[in-house]
């Protein structure tokens, strides 16, 4: 068998898009509640408070608040053997800086994790995705703070000494690695609930807040371990190569200048240390950081157990005269309904790559199809769904049978239909489980098996045999 007995197979989702209840059990509002519904050609909009001409597509989610037994009892009906999911921060710590934790939010994730482990799911525990505490960001100016480090770390002990018992796996930071896209603001406010002004340096601004949740981070590893020394700690990142446009020479190197700044964050997270193409940036565009001796310490100490990561697609890069290079679309591979290039083989190829940089144990955290699904007579054939995600597992198990890369688990995106975060849609479904509402939150809510229910099922009960 080339997939291990213990090999983790589930489903993953985030607290801000399936969740809802965002206004009980004393829940404070998360910077993903201030961020209206798009579409595919619409952008979310960001604020920084409730406005009654908006609809805001995550104050419900699907209602997992209320449904979750129902629905943690389907994903054991599938066979899972984890569930990925998040904690929301304000729902534990409503403002953020806070000296005690709301008592009825921990209590919440005592009964979902209560739940998981009576049918044998281990839960794979985010502590930041997406859904940081509003009122940091408004008070503090996020994570361009140094306060949020202690803020979190306080968040992250009471997480850990709560549910000590309860969850071996935790992530820190969701797709920390999305921060150095400076051009779309989806990043730094949901990443780090952080507008950046016109009149600042962005991408210093960008490193420094990194650096926070990197100190942030490593403090988490450390105060785990001494916590309960079995608990595993990983960090979460965006990962799937980027090609070179061509051979020659100048493209190929746009693709490693490219991948460094994807490696930068996993660099520091595995390693402990800023890696030396980052420090030549800085010195070369006069960046200068709040970096303090004990930080340092504090990265060396706290690096992680494992890397977790999504993979949804690839790109490509070619050399740029102005930029050094420049990302673009592949045209030999076929593309989503919103226009994200389908390549399985990009995921042995990202697995062999990051596997062989760091030597430590890989996570595959996310990997989905989104599509528009039908339901028509309670039946929902999505055999492109199937299609997909047979063919990244078939890539996944040539990486861990043929490349020796050692793969922890897999946890598709999605468990269950959930609002899509880029667009604020529910329309753009990737979950095994149809939930009947639209993008507006308006329908029945039944939950219905879709056709690669069946299907995931049979995989996880073989093994990742018969695909």
């Amino acid at each position: 068998m080339s997939f291990p007995k213990n090999f983790l197979w589930g489903g993953a989702t985030a607290a801000n898009q399936y969740e809802g209840g965002y206004q009980e059990g004393h829940k404070g509002l998360s910077v993903t509640d201030v961020m209206s519904a798009g579409d595919v050609d619409h952008p979310r909009e960001i604020s920084y408070e409730i406005l009654d001409d908006k609809y805001y597509p995550n104050h419900y989610g699907i209602d997992f608040y209320h449904h979750y037994k129902e629905d943690i009892k389907l994903f054991a009906e599938m066979g899972f053997k984890c569930f990925r999911l998040s904690i929301s921060w304000p729902r534990i710590y409503p403002q953020g800086d806070e000296l005690e934790p709301n008592e009825e939010g921990l209590e919440y994730y005592d009964h979902v994790f209560d739940e998981c482990l009576k049918y044998g799911i281990e839960p794979i525990v985010t502590l930041s995705h997406f859904e940081m505490p509003l009122y940091l960001a408004k008070k503090y100016g996020g994570w361009r703070n140094r306060q949020l480090i202690t803020f979190f770390e306080r968040y992250a002990i009471t997480c850990f000494k709560r549910y000590s018992k309860k969850v071996k796996y935790w992530m820190t930071f969701n797709e920390i690695n999305n921060l150095i896209d400076t051009d779309n603001p989806f990043n730094a406010w949901t990443g780090a609930g952080v507008l950046y002004e016109d009149n600042e340096n962005i991408e210093q601004t960008m490193y420094q807040i990194s650096h926070y949740q990197f100190v942030a981070s490593a403090r988490a590893v450390q105060r785990a371990k001494e916590i309960n020394a079995s608990m595993q700690v990983g960090c979460m990142l965006h990962f799937g190569p980027i090609y070179p446009s061509s051979c020659n020479p100048q493209d190929i190197l746009a693709g490693i200048k490219a991948m460094d700044k994807r490696y930068f964050f996993s660099d520091v997270h595995v390693r402990g240390y800023y890696p030396t193409y980052t420090l030549k940036k800085w010195e070369r565009s006069n960046i200068q950081l709040d970096i303090t001796d004990e930080d340092l310490k504090d990265l060396k100490r706290g690096t992680v157990d494992y890397i977790g990561f999504s993979y949804y697609k690839s790109t490509i890069a070619e050399y740029d005269k102005i930029h050094d290079f420049i990302e673009v679309q592949n045209p030999l591979l076929k593309k989503s309904d919103w226009g994200w290039a389908i390549d399985p083989t990009g995921l042995r190829i990202i697995l062999n790559e990051v596997y062989e940089r760091y030597q430590k144990p890989m996570f595959i955290v996310e990997n989905g199809f989104g599509a528009y699904d039908k339901l028509e007579n309670g039946i929902i054939n999505d055999d492109y769904r199937t299609d997909y995600l047979r063919n990244h597992i078939s890539e996944m198990k040539k990486a861990i049978e043929l490349d020796g890369v050692e793969v922890m688990g897999y946890t598709p995106w999605s468990a269950i239909d959930i609002v899509s975060a880029s667009t604020g849609e529910l329309a753009k479904r990737y979950g095994f489980i149809y939930v009947d509402l639209d993008d507006q939150a308006k329908g029945s809510g039944r939950r219905y098996r879709k056709a690669s229910f069946e299907w995931y099922k049979r995989v996880i009960s073989s093994n990742g045999e018969i695909l």
